[in-house]
């Protein structure tokens, strides 16, 4: 038996580095502690590493296996003897208020019918109580430097975790009801860190020190939560965070740009796509003019693309936002916006048609407002002019009637066909030539009346407008008809004598 604990003793000391003294009948106890004492290590995450590897919450090292509420029940740092901090003197105040830190950092599986009841109500009482005490501005003087590393702490151990498996297919009517098991205590925590973050009590440059890029990427990856409520406290943490220390701000952006790649270009699935956007929003907001390279290139590579995936819908108004905001800051970046639209233009889907013809329609208004006060090369306008002439001539061709309708109502728009606007008669060289037959087609009957009355209203502002330009446009699309038409009869010889060559060899097979 000696022999025996000797043997366990040293495995534990190789692999763990973990030496244990082991006397008889102790020795179970000895490596039942280890297991906790290690399963508790594993979520104390580093808070000063800057060269550290980021831990993401879907790779979690916790066991699965591990039952939390269990261990939870044997663990020293659960008490309810301690005092409150309201009436505490302040030379132990600090102490008091580290201690209850160490209380909240046990985790609970709430799920788990073994876990300690009334450890997890000790729990909630104490979150509370923190909650409310740094609540005012009194309170906050307790986030001294010396505290911080305790509540970074705490703050990790409870929201830094592994995220159940996703669904797949983003619902939102299902999404609202789900709420994460353990958030009784989750929002208290995220609340405490709320306060934490908005404090005056804390400088950006202490900030800086405690709150590092490998927190401000657990919290971007956090974003793949399910729960809605999750979502938008991440949502005002990560924004304020992001607001107070200036250092981390383009690794915020290019984490953000990491989770938009992933979700376009390998899972197609991120519940908080629509938030990260909304924090986006802002930040764009605060751009200096003029643009900076960094800030175009994060437009094309990590903005754009997100109009290929199919649940664009769900995150649509946000990202629309965003692109609207740049042409703001830069008349010059309507061009690529303009571009990726039209590459990523979703010919089979009506529906997502829709919602682009709506985001093309409100940047080409900013970009009409922006002309006013700043210039366009008229290269780059012809160019714009062409493309959306282009995009809108198919669209208003389209077999789909909210299509159609949508594409010819852009040329009720005043901002956009009034003097200065990317739709004014002023190109209407650039405009007509594709527009004039998908246009005359419908003008010509239309089973919708609308479509018909906007197409006729079309043609006769193109009339109008220079009769001359219309004539000389129409006689050129009838000789692109009768060309057409040309080809189709010939084409349809070549069938016949086709058809007639395999009757004549079919017969004579038959005789």
């Amino acid at each position: 038996m000696k022999g025996i604990l000797n043997n366990v003793k040293r495995r534990v000391g190789r692999d763990h580095e973990l030496h244990i003294p082991f006397h008889g009948n102790d020795a179970i106890d000895a490596v039942e502690h280890h297991q906790w004492a290690r399963t508790i290590d594993l979520h104390n995450l580093p808070n000063n590493s800057e060269h550290a590897t980021p831990v993401s919450p879907n790779n979690s090292h916790i066991d699965e296996h591990t039952n939390l509420g269990y261990l939870s029940q044997c663990d020293p740092r659960m008490r309810d003897d301690l005092p409150r901090l309201k009436g505490v003197s302040s030379a132990k105040r600090d102490a008091v208020f580290q201690q209850k830190l160490q209380l909240c950092s046990v985790k609970f599986d709430l799920l788990d019918p073994k876990t300690n009841s009334k450890h997890v109500e000790i729990k909630r009482e104490t979150l509370l109580e923190l909650k409310d005490y740094v609540n005012s501005p009194s309170g906050q003087k307790i986030f001294k430097e010396d505290n911080i590393p305790a509540i970074i702490s705490m703050v990790r151990v409870n929201i830094f975790r592994a995220l159940p498996k996703p669904k797949g297919v983003i619902d939102l009517e299902d999404e609202e009801m789900f709420q994460e098991p353990s958030w009784p205590h989750l929002q208290i925590v995220y609340d405490f860190l709320l306060r934490f973050v908005m404090s005056a009590e804390v400088s950006a440059k202490v900030a800086k020190r405690h709150i590092d890029q490998q927190f401000c990427l657990c919290l971007i990856n956090l974003f793949e939560s399910e729960d809605v409520n999750e979502r938008e406290y991440l949502k005002t943490i990560l924004h304020r965070i992001y607001g107070k220390i200036m250092h981390h701000r383009g690794f915020i952006r290019r984490s953000i740009s990491n989770s938009f790649y992933r979700f376009v270009y390998e899972t197609d699935y991120h519940p908080g796509i629509a938030e990260l956007l909304e924090i986006l929003g802002s930040i764009i907001n605060g751009f200096a003019k003029p643009l900076k390279a960094e800030h175009v290139s994060f437009l094309k590579r990590a903005l754009l693309p997100l109009h290929k995936p199919r649940n664009i819908k769900y995150y649509h108004q946000h990202l629309a936002y965003c692109a609207v905001q740049f042409v703001e800051k830069d008349i010059d970046t309507v061009i690529p916006i303009v571009k990726s639209m039209c590459k990523w233009w979703p010919w089979t889907s009506s529906a997502k048609q829709l919602l682009l013809l709506a985001e093309l329609e409100e940047i080409l208004e900013a970009c009409s407002s922006a002309m006013s006060h700043s210039s366009m090369s008229p290269a780059d306008l012809k160019e714009l002019k062409e493309m959306v002439a282009r995009l809108l001539a198919q669209c208003v061709g389209s077999v789909h009637f909210q299509v159609a309708e949508r594409s010819l109502m852009f040329w009720n728009n005043e901002h956009l066909i009034g003097g200065g606007g990317v739709l004014s008669m002023a190109g209407a060289d650039v405009l007509l030539a594709p527009m004039l037959a998908p246009a005359r087609r419908h003008a010509d009957g239309h089973w919708n009346a609308v479509i018909e009355r906007l197409a006729q209203n079309l043609l006769k502002m193109f009339m109008d407008q220079d009769p001359e330009l219309f004539q000389k446009c129409t006689e050129e699309q009838q000789k692109m008809e009768a060309e057409r038409s040309k080809r189709r009869e010939a084409t349809e010889r070549r069938w016949e004598l086709l058809r007639a060559r395999a009757e004549e060899i079919g017969g004579a097979s038959e005789s």
